[in-house]
């Protein structure tokens, strides 16, 4: 049933919408703090850095319109988009946040595709259905789930989350930003560590930013670790990557510099235990580090160039190396060594291949 319901296929979508909202929003409101800008209400007291902070406050209130949108919009298409980003209203007005944007937009969107299935018009009406007919009534039908029914246990919901996340103490600290790291690198980008990287960014719009900078710093530690890994790996004259692999973290490092950890997948379908497992340690060191340090980012995505913009860049930086090292010791101390004949598996020629004089051959 609920692979039926696609929930992660909706969610995805409409997480690649609000996306550049997301990071514009965060830059704005970086750029705008570091050049000593704040949030204002009345136009006389607005500057340069204050109107930038403010814009982007402004377009992080849009999240959980967008989140609810785009979800409705995936499951019913055009229909979906108006009564999508009615559901966000709603749950911001309840304090609802981003989950409570979700939840509606999952619930309209699916109102709105049972009504397209299911409601018949006469004939004369069937074009006013996508227009007016579903927009409408999803709305209603949707908006007073979501205000008499579903608003106020979300709300909870969303409240209590933010306080347990707020009253961790130091060794809590330590011990979540190992899990949300661990977990945001066992798969590179893939299904299992969107789930840490969604509650990341639900975090974040309740102004929570620690568990975000935890999934910017740790999406960079496979990449690095795997070409410190090979630098290390020929100081102590120990070979573990062929030279298709050399070739691969040739493009997978400055793939990570942006924080796209796929580069590395390539690297580790050769050896995946020993290379999940390597990288996925030093994930959990970084974010640990990071989490207990303080290091916040109100950007989520950007790789190195968000850092100077995070709080504490200096801790940052120094869980990202800490978390990259580990991670390359562990690559060079399990994997294998090679032998030679093994590091050259670029195709060649087959030796024993012979040419054949086809100059006697004709066709009568």
């Amino acid at each position: 049933m609920l692979k039926k319901l696609q929930l992660k296929k909706h969610a995805l979508t409409a997480i690649s919408y609000m996306l550049p909202l997301v990071v514009a929003s965060g830059l704005l409101i970086a750029i705008g703090n570091l050049t000593g800008g704040q949030v204002v209400k009345d136009v006389d007291e607005l500057t340069i850095p204050s109107a930038l902070t403010s814009l982007g406050v402004l377009g992080m209130g849009l999240l959980p319109s967008f989140i609810a949108g785009y979800i409705a919009y995936s499951i019913a298409d055009r229909p979906g988009i108006a009564p999508g980003f009615l559901m966000g209203q709603i749950a911001s007005f309840l304090g609802a946040g981003f989950l409570g944007g979700m939840i509606g937009g999952y619930l309209v969107g699916y109102i709105c595709l049972m009504i397209e299935n299911y409601v018949k018009v006469p004939k004369w009406a069937e074009a006013l259905m996508p227009m007016m007919i579903i927009p409408t009534v999803s709305a209603i039908v949707g908006g007073l789930l979501m205000y008499f029914v579903l608003g106020t246990p979300i709300t909870w919901l969303t409240q209590a989350l933010t306080s347990f996340i707020n009253g961790l103490d130091q060794n809590a600290k330590v011990a979540y930003g190992f899990i949300i790291g661990w977990l945001g690198c066992l798969d590179y980008g893939g299904p299992i560590s969107k789930v840490p990287n969604l509650i990341c960014d639900g975090l974040m719009l309740e102004g929570v930013y620690g568990p975000e900078g935890i999934k910017v710093l740790a999406a960079m530690v496979p990449p690095f670790a795997v070409a410190i890994a090979l630098l290390l790996s020929k100081f102590v004259g120990k070979p573990i990557f062929k030279k298709t692999e050399q070739d691969n973290i040739g493009i997978a490092f400055p793939m990570g510099v942006c924080m796209i950890s796929e580069g590395v997948i390539p690297i580790a379908m050769n050896d995946i235990i020993r290379t999940v497992f390597s990288t996925s340690i030093g994930c959990g060191i970084c974010g640990a580090i990071a989490f207990a340090s303080g290091v916040e980012s109100m950007v989520p995505s950007g790789g190195v160039f968000v850092i100077p913009a995070m709080t504490n860049p200096i801790m940052a930086v120094v869980a990202l190396l800490c978390g990259s090292a580990v991670s390359a010791l562990l690559l060079v101390l399990v994997k294998k060594r090679l032998d030679p004949h093994e590091i050259n598996d670029l195709e060649e020629p087959d030796a024993d291949e012979q040419e054949v004089d086809l100059s006697s051959f004709s066709l009568s």
